[in-house]
């Protein structure tokens, strides 16, 4: 998934802390706290929440690898505080939640308590995720590169397509005002109606995440092997968010049913800095390459397996029948994952993009990147007299 940075997160819910360890950071990359601070409160922010969200006020502390306010090329590890960490207190789980990881875990390691399982599959550890991809991020804004992450849908409420932009900060500043992280305001009575008669029913909401990464330069990806398409690393870092089921590049899905001839994205003439096409049908990603398009990804989400209507499950303490365990849960957690998806786009665009242009610092990637978009613009771009 990831071949230029590496990123390993440790810790548990109810532990100390959820700690990221990263390499191949570039040195000069600004230590920007508050811009990591403000993914992390987006992450907590949405109807529908558990009072975990507000027991916990997650900043992000650094315990390695900046120097006078920026990154210094050597390991970073970034580590987000729990305010909970009862975890030695906590009770052993011996009825395992319906689509939870609970069970899968318990045979994968051998012991019927399920605590550790839970502890570890908690979609808590996605707060050091969010931490390393918003480093990320906004390595990728000093270079001309954004990444914008919304909700498209919300269990049955789809918010209608909004269009491309040039820039990113209008459709920026909607998103952040919507309390479902959605671009689409005349779509948020129906999604709050949605949240509503869930938790009434003490039931849970799935939904679609999108993620769209503008300025991303052609060429990231590669055809060396199966692993390096830039396509399959996006899928790759989507599917590993928590309850994520199903990916797709551009319009994947619908392309499936329709003939060539309605699906792929005819060119037009070439302006300054290279080709352009009439269309982005393919999201910005062909032959598992980036085209210089706008980036367009969306994840599906399944609704969360802990229900405070629990469902049937088995005892493996008393042997028994027994409902499934059940100790605090989101009714939807779905505007959170969307920024879960927007860190993870960030790690691996940037990856891709460290990979193309080499260099120990940030200094030496901005310059190599310059080189690569003048090369395109003179080959592939329009001329003079042409």
């Amino acid at each position: 998934m990831l071949r230029r940075l590496k990123v390993q997160t440790a810790g548990e819910s109810h532990g100390r802390g959820m700690v990221a360890t990263l390499t191949g950071v570039p040195a000069g990359v600004p230590f920007d706290a508050p811009f990591i601070d403000g993914y992390l409160a987006r992450r907590q922010r949405g109807p529908g929440r558990s009072s975990r969200q507000r027991l916990e006020h997650d900043r992000v502390e650094v315990l390695a690898g900046v120097y006078k306010g920026k990154t210094s090329g050597a390991p970073l590890v970034l580590m987000v505080a729990n305010v909970d960490d009862s975890l030695e207190s906590r009770p052993p789980l011996r009825q395992p939640r319906p689509g939870h990881a609970d069970l899968a875990g318990a045979q994968k390691f051998g012991d019927t308590d399920m605590r550790p399982v839970l502890e570890r599959a908690s979609a808590r550890e996605t707060a050091a995720r969010v931490a390393a991809g918003a480093l990320a991020a906004r390595m990728l804004l000093d270079l001309q590169v954004e990444i914008l992450g919304h909700v498209h849908a919300l269990g049955p409420v789809e918010a209608k397509a909004s269009r491309s932009a040039r820039t990113f900060g209008k459709l920026r500043a909607r998103r952040d005002a919507s309390p479902f992280a959605c671009l689409d305001k005349t779509a948020e009575p129906a999604m709050a109606e949605a949240v509503a008669q869930a938790s009434a029913s003490g039931d849970t909401l799935g939904g679609v995440l999108e993620v769209r990464a503008l300025g991303v330069p052609p060429g990231l990806g590669s055809l060396e092997g199966f692993g390096s398409r830039l396509d399959a690393r996006l899928a790759g870092a989507l599917m590993s968010i928590q309850a994520v089921k199903a990916v797709e590049v551009g319009e994947g899905l619908a392309a499936a049913a329709l003939p060539g001839s309605q699906v792929h994205d005819e060119l037009r003439a070439p302006g300054p800095e290279g080709p352009r096409r009439h269309s982005n049908r393919a999201g910005g990603v062909e032959g598992g390459m980036s085209n210089g398009d706008q980036l367009l990804v969306r994840a599906w989400m399944k609704p969360l397996s802990m229900l405070r209507s629990p469902l049937r499950s088995w005892d493996y303490g008393q042997g028994a029948p027994s409902k499934a365990f059940f100790e605090r849960s989101d009714v939807t957690a779905v505007p959170a994952a969307s920024v879960v998806a927007e860190a993870m786009v960030a790690l691996v665009v940037a990856d891709a993009l460290l990979e193309k242009t080499g260099g120990d610092s940030l200094a030496e990637v901005r310059r190599s990147l310059s080189a690569h978009r003048r090369a395109v613009a003179r080959r592939f771009g329009a001329r003079k007299g042409r």
